[in-house]
């Protein structure tokens, strides 16, 4: 069995200040940021702000999240130089999902993109 990769037991919110820092300083929000991280897992605002508090790591984050978002998998393109659609590890995938959509609301992209909003109407 491979060893776990070395960002699954680091604590969720000892990266999620960095999600944070990546947004706002190209003028987005930490709410933005919430809402993606809701969006992406279920959590509540009330649950994730007690994750990103009690050192939960990244793949309990995920594991427990309430419910994954069966719209994620229209979040695909490159990552870390890792095309997101060929990842086979579940937990990096749910990382690299938040990850790339972190990178879209960095990169200017509208909420709703983001959200994959208009993906839902077809």
């Amino acid at each position: 069995m491979m060893a776990k990769h070395k960002i699954y037991t680091m604590s969720f919110g000892s990266v999620y200040p960095h999600y944070v820092t990546k947004a706002e300083k190209k003028g987005r929000t930490k709410a933005e940021v919430d809402e993606i991280i809701r969006w992406l897992t279920g959590y509540s605002q009330a649950e994730l702000d007690a994750v990103i508090e009690d050192g939960t790591d990244f793949e309990t984050f995920f594991e427990q999240a309430p419910e994954m978002n069966p719209n994620r998998v229209q979040v695909k393109g490159i990552i870390c130089g890792v095309r997101i659609e060929e990842i086979e590890e579940p937990t990096m995938k749910e990382i690299r999902y938040l990850d790339k959509m972190i990178d879209e609301l960095a990169k200017g992209k509208k909420m709703e993109k983001i959200l994959r909003v208009d993906t839902l109407k077809k």
